[in-house]
């Protein structure tokens, strides 16, 4: 099933000028939530929405602590990281890629996205801006969005720790049907 969502196209800062946010061969640029909360605040609020902490990820640098994921709709999920911002802020960063779950995660296709964890955000009354991190400013408003589409993959989603079941098990015969040979 694909995945639908929508991402700020065009934004203005408090002082004035528009911008288009640029899409290039590696998808959108990418925006930032920004809270004033406490790491521990916001992971009981991910937490209670259904979010679980990734096992094995590649840090950014400044993340606090691991990331967290939500199952979506087979096979998507969000992932979220948190970083640490200057003056008690916390940066937000939330993309929807095939979960992990599937070996199409290396290298299927990812967007960041906003809206669903601003309204995760507002559900918990946790007052947030959008930063556009290369600018350096504050967003101040949306004015239209991209309409954002990931198609499934090419080819059928594959859980991997069955097949890594398999793979040990008939492993284990033969290297048992060997060692009896042998002996």
């Amino acid at each position: 099933m694909e995945y639908r969502t929508k991402y700020p196209k065009t934004v203005s800062f408090l002082d004035g000028p528009k911008h288009k946010i640029d899409v290039d061969g590696s998808g959108v640029e990418q925006l930032h939530i920004v809270v004033k909360k406490s790491f521990d605040e916001l992971l009981k609020i991910f937490v209670s929405e259904g979010f679980t902490k990734v096992k094995f990820e590649h840090k950014q640098p400044g993340q606090i602590g691991s990331g967290l994921n939500l199952k979506l709709k087979k096979p998507w999920e969000m992932h979220v990281r948190m970083v640490d911002l200057k003056k008690g802020l916390i940066g937000i960063h939330a993309e929807v890629e095939v979960s992990r779950d599937y070996l199409q995660h290396l290298f299927s296709q990812r967007t960041p996205v906003v809206y669903e964890v601003a309204e995760i955000l507002s559900k918990y009354q946790v007052e947030y801006k959008l930063w556009h991190d290369r600018i350096k400013k504050d967003v101040h408003d949306i004015i239209d969005n991209y309409k954002v589409k990931l198609a499934n993959p090419l080819l059928p989603v594959f859980a991997w720790k069955p097949m890594l079941f398999v793979i040990g098990t008939i492993g284990a015969f033969y290297g048992w049907k060997y060692l009896d040979t042998i002996l």
